[in-house]
């Protein structure tokens, strides 16, 4: 059973918005540190919140660049007293601080982003099974935060991550840096360096990331009878085919 001591989650101390993007709308929330956090909470599944915390560790354990991320809570007064207060609900929450200066990258734009930070992105979301950071010229949702002038990229959202129904050529097809798959398939030096990363990464991360997923997160009610769908050996076979040259071959 997982656990995670209260003491350890953030407090919230202030609701002062909520987000009209995305399905779950998280609500901008300032934290007991004193930095605004986008926060979700009810509104957003059991799954999805794992999903976030999981995909989140191994992401920032490969060397992208996210947002800090907290479980946090918000106690029932300051709850009861926001008009949507119950889609955020009081058990633990996922957090993820909010970064100024930064607007979503454009299709113009993403050749910008430097190759080696564009191929850990396309390798990561492969690896994880995230469809959600789509950008082609007709649009899409790249879930990528860039400045052009200052070259600074930030990579938030992983809800999606550990995609059951993960179609690989919608993947290459829609993925922002999808085209750089194939250069890097011919680059056999790149393509063991990144098996050795990401091996090393989930021995890392895995197991410690999983013991601090709290327990109200398995289960759907507040009776914890109900376990959500989250397949965790499930989740860390589909990571350990890095280890395997199947790992560059498509279906």
């Amino acid at each position: 059973m997982n656990a995670q001591v209260a003491g350890n989650f953030l407090p919230i101390v202030e609701i002062t918005d909520r987000s009209t993007d995305g399905r779950t709308m998280p609500f901008k929330c300032r934290a007991e540190d004193g930095h605004l956090y986008y926060v979700k909470g009810r509104s957003a599944t059991h799954e999805s919140l794992i999903c976030e915390w999981m995909a989140g560790h191994l992401a920032a354990r490969m060397g992208l660049n996210l947002p800090r991320v907290a479980i946090a809570t918000a106690p029932a007064g300051l709850v009861r007293l926001h008009p949507e207060g119950r889609e955020l609900g009081t058990g633990p929450v996922f957090a993820s601080r909010a970064v100024e200066g930064l607007s979503w990258i454009t299709y113009a734009s993403k050749s910008r982003v430097p190759l080696p930070m564009r191929r850990d992105i396309l390798v990561f979301d492969w690896w994880v099974h995230n469809a959600d950071r789509t950008l082609t010229e007709t649009g899409g949702n790249p879930n990528l935060l860039f400045n052009a002038e200052s070259g600074d990229l930030v990579v938030i959202d992983h809800n999606l991550a550990f995609d059951a129904e993960f179609d690989e050529t919608t993947f290459f097809q829609t993925h922002i840096f999808g085209d750089e798959w194939n250069p890097l398939c011919q680059d056999l030096v790149e393509m063991a360096n990144y098996q050795a990363r990401l091996s090393e990464v989930l021995a890392d991360s895995w197991d410690t990331a999983w013991a601090t997923v709290p327990s109200e997160w398995i289960f759907h009610d507040d009776e914890r009878t109900i376990p959500v769908n989250f397949d965790e050996p499930a989740c860390k076979t589909l990571l350990a085919r890095c280890a395997h040259q199947d790992f560059w071959r498509l279906a």
